[in-house]
């Protein structure tokens, strides 16, 4: 004969699953893990776009120069790099091949200016922000 008590089922607490405050709490910590692992992520995203604005800067600056050395002037605007001007004769363009070329990694317009301070032309990214100063990958980028 078999024992009665085998026969039973488990007790109810042996069969309970997690209370609403155990789904909380494991809800929250996989949020926060998400946030961290997201940061981090994207943060080294950012600043990867500012090193590839730091040598777009580098890059454009010699194409200017490029121009500079053919027509015997400085282009009047970015835009002469891509579109031969009416009054440059020598012009061996296009320089860059696109109009996204003269925009930074964030789709900012690159800023030219001429005269620069101190040069002959200024080229500047003004971060990720679009705004002028800031730090890290909202800081400015000049061609020095």
């Amino acid at each position: 004969m078999r024992n009665p008590r085998s026969l039973r089922r488990p007790s109810a607490a042996l069969q309970r699953g997690m209370s609403l405050i155990e789904i909380i709490i494991v809800i929250v910590l996989i949020g926060l893990v998400a946030t961290v692992v997201g940061t981090k992520v994207f943060g080294a995203g950012d600043q990867a776009k500012f090193k590839l604005a730091k040598s777009q800067v580098e890059a454009l600056a010699i194409k200017v120069e490029s121009f500079k050395d053919d027509t015997g002037r400085l282009p009047n605007s970015l835009d002469e790099l891509i579109k031969a001007p009416s009054d440059a004769s020598g012009w061996l363009g296009p320089y860059v091949k696109k109009e996204s070329d003269l925009k930074d990694p964030w789709g900012h317009a690159v800023e030219y200016r001429v005269p620069g301070e101190g040069r002959d032309f200024d080229l500047i990214v003004l971060g990720k922000d679009g705004k002028v100063g800031g730090t890290s990958v909202d800081g400015d980028i000049k061609y020095e």
